[in-house]
């Protein structure tokens, strides 16, 4: 197929312009270790990462066109590719791998040293990007149109809109300045919470909630009404059917793996205790069955890169991928490493679990990242998947205790990063394939910022470790403390099963109807607080849309400058996140800086100002869709 006789990238196949140069590499891979280590951290406290890539393509866009006085956007798009790499590899790595401080801590295992983090993060990071490239043609330019990739797009907008200048960048850079006050004014001077949450005393265990953030509005507004719906949908079962239910038949009931009776968990606490493990199960069912519909399509494409093994695949620049030699030879040394390399503890039995597990879930993020974005990609979600059958069959051949349970957390840690890398790649890819960027170059990209970041986690985890120890106030990491229990639930005999086949059976339920599994699936496992904004800009668009009174073309025009302005929201959200996470490290007389901006103002507006400022920033989308200015004739 010649994928430009449907698309037309903004950089035509045929004009050859600087990508993938010095300049690029050094200041990706410089922003790639910044975002690890800021994400890192971030993540161990609150339990969520946010996305790089916007981030990164703006930061590039001021240093190389406006300091270094150059001018091109895929020198632009392979800094935030490389930059990226180094935030999902940090995801993967801190939702797992904190398990193996928290158990040398307890005395039932022994501290992990630099080489065998470095090592796991390495492992995951370039099998991750290998198991990304043959799926590129399947779900990047197949579904070109099918799969939104929020961020992807929302990133190629913010790299032409920046090339192109004039009404375009200053839409995007209207939506990036609003974000960051906004950002700054919620998670920095904390004026009013960034979550809303309200409980019902009439209807006992359900609750409702929002964060009232711009990147979640924005992603809503680009995957538009009918993703938002679905992921809507899952939560609302969560949160106003499952768990009022959990309630009602046991209020008074201590119930594992809770510790306390129902009535006193909250909705939070039957969340986290009990949806979260129906979540699960219905992700990994629903990424079961998404596989399973693909496989024609993954068939297809491998079979079409086998027909060029060792040769150039590609027609064009455009479409030239890694050839399948270096794909498989890459996969096949990274197995090898993993078996015979005693710093890393796994043997040719968690080997063989590794590459079939990992490609497995480096599919299904691929295509969850295209339908919800890289910062709603459940990754913890298909870990907890992959810990559950990984320690099972661990325990199934004997390998148990100590031993067996460190082999279980190093596997999951390396499919978690497989997962993370997959979404990210895939994510980057599609920026590039909508600006016309060389997907072999951009992969090369990805394994470098995965190599560099792979050396820096090390550092970085125990840096974090030594500060102030995984599990404290300071650092909950309630991810990788979820995986702990996981692993020794099995192990122990004593995990909720019952919990994990009932969101099996839901996603079958899901499937049989006819609606989309993974996106319901996932709005199952996370907060409804992170489905719900995401719904209020998916229906504002699907207001926009149907809006009387207006031409095809001048909706069209509208709704195009919403996704632009969306695309700032996200980028503004995500610049400011990195820089409140720099501002929580650094301390000063013993307090974080986060700390004392947190507290320069005396008092809070509370929910209802959350909510109020939110409305606001609803009506910002109207201004720059609906109230936007037409362009002149001229």
């Amino acid at each position: 197929m010649n994928e430009n006789n449907e698309f037309k990238p903004f950089v035509p196949a045929d004009k050859v312009v600087p990508e993938f140069t010095v300049t690029s590499i050094i200041l990706g891979v410089i922003l790639a270790i910044l975002f690890g280590g800021a994400n890192a951290y971030l993540g161990l406290r609150v339990g969520m990462t946010v996305s790089a890539s916007i981030p990164a393509a703006v930061i590039s866009m001021g240093i190389i066109r406006v300091i270094l006085k150059k001018d091109s956007i895929l020198e632009n798009n392979m800094v935030q590719t490389i930059g990226s790499a180094g935030e999902s590899l940090a995801a993967g790595a801190i939702f797992t791998m904190p398990v193996l401080f928290m158990w040398a801590a307890e005395g039932t295992g022994s501290m992990p040293n630099l080489i065998e983090i470095g090592l796991i993060a390495l492992c995951g990071g370039i099998l991750g990007v290998l198991f990304m490239i043959p799926l590129r043609t399947a779900l990047i330019v197949e579904e070109h149109g099918v799969l939104p990739y929020p961020e992807g797009t929302a990133c190629a907008e913010v790299l032409i809109a920046g090339e192109e200048g004039g009404a375009k960048a200053s839409t995007v850079f209207a939506g990036l300045g609003i974000a960051a006050a906004y950002k700054f004014i919620t998670d920095g001077l904390k004026l009013f919470p960034s979550e809303v949450d309200f409980s019902f005393k009439s209807y006992k265990g359900s609750g409702v909630g929002m964060d009232v953030l711009p990147a979640l509005a924005g992603v809503g507004y680009i995957c538009g009404p009918k993703i938002s719906s679905y992921l809507f949908a899952g939560g609302t079962l969560g949160w106003f059917v499952l768990m009022p239910l959990i309630y009602l038949f046991g209020a008074d009931v201590t119930m594992y793996p809770a510790t306390a009776p129902i009535s006193e968990l909250g909705t939070w606490g039957i969340w986290s205790n009990y949806i979260k493990y129906i979540g699960a199960g219905a992700v990994a069912a629903g990424g079961i069955m998404s596989l399973i519909k693909s496989l024609p399509l993954i068939v297809r494409t491998f079979r079409d890169a086998m027909k060029g093994f060792g040769k150039n695949t590609g027609h064009t620049r455009t479409s030239e991928d890694l050839s399948m030699k270096v794909v498989l030879i890459g996969i096949v040394i990274m197995a090898v490493v993993m078996w015979l390399i005693p710093a890393i503890p796994v043997n040719l039995l968690g080997a063989f679990i590794i590459i079939v597990f990992g490609f497995f879930f480096a599919t299904v993020s691929s295509r969850m990242v295209g339908l919800v974005g890289s910062s709603n990609n459940p990754v913890s979600g298909m870990a907890i998947a992959t810990l559950l059958f990984s320690t099972l069959i661990l325990k199934a051949t004997g390998n148990v205790g100590e031993s067996g349970m460190i082999a279980a957390i190093t596997i999951g840690s390396i499919i978690c990063i497989i997962a993370a890398m997959a979404g990210d790649t895939s994510q980057d890819l599609k920026t590039g394939y909508i600006v016309g960027a060389s997907p072999k170059k951009q992969q090369i990209g990805e394994l470098i910022g995965a190599v560099f970041s792979a050396v820096a986690i090390g550092g970085i985890l125990y840096l974090l470790n030594a500060a102030w120890g995984y599990g404290s106030p300071e650092l909950p990491a309630p991810q990788a403390t979820l995986m702990k229990m996981v692993v020794e639930g099995v192990m122990g005999g004593n995990l909720p099963w019952t919990l994990v086949i009932c969101g099996v059976f839901i996603a079958i339920v899901v499937e049989v109807l006819g609606i989309p599994v993974l996106p319901f699936a996932i709005g199952l496992y996370l907060p409804i607080h992170l489905s719900t904004p995401m719904m209020a800009g998916g229906l504002l668009r699907l207001w926009l849309e149907k809006r009387k009174g207006e031409t095809e073309e001048e909706k069209k025009r509208q709704v195009d400058n919403g996704v632009l302005y969306s695309a700032g929201l996200i980028a503004g959200e995500g610049l400011v996140g990195i820089l409140l996470a720099v501002f929580a490290v650094i301390t000063i007389g013993g307090t974080s800086l986060g700390d004392i901006i947190g507290t320069c103002l005396p008092f809070s507006l509370g929910n209802i100002g959350g909510l109020v400022f939110f409305a606001l920033l609803l009506l910002s989308i109207l201004k720059f869709t609906l109230w936007s200015k037409k362009p002149s004739k001229k």
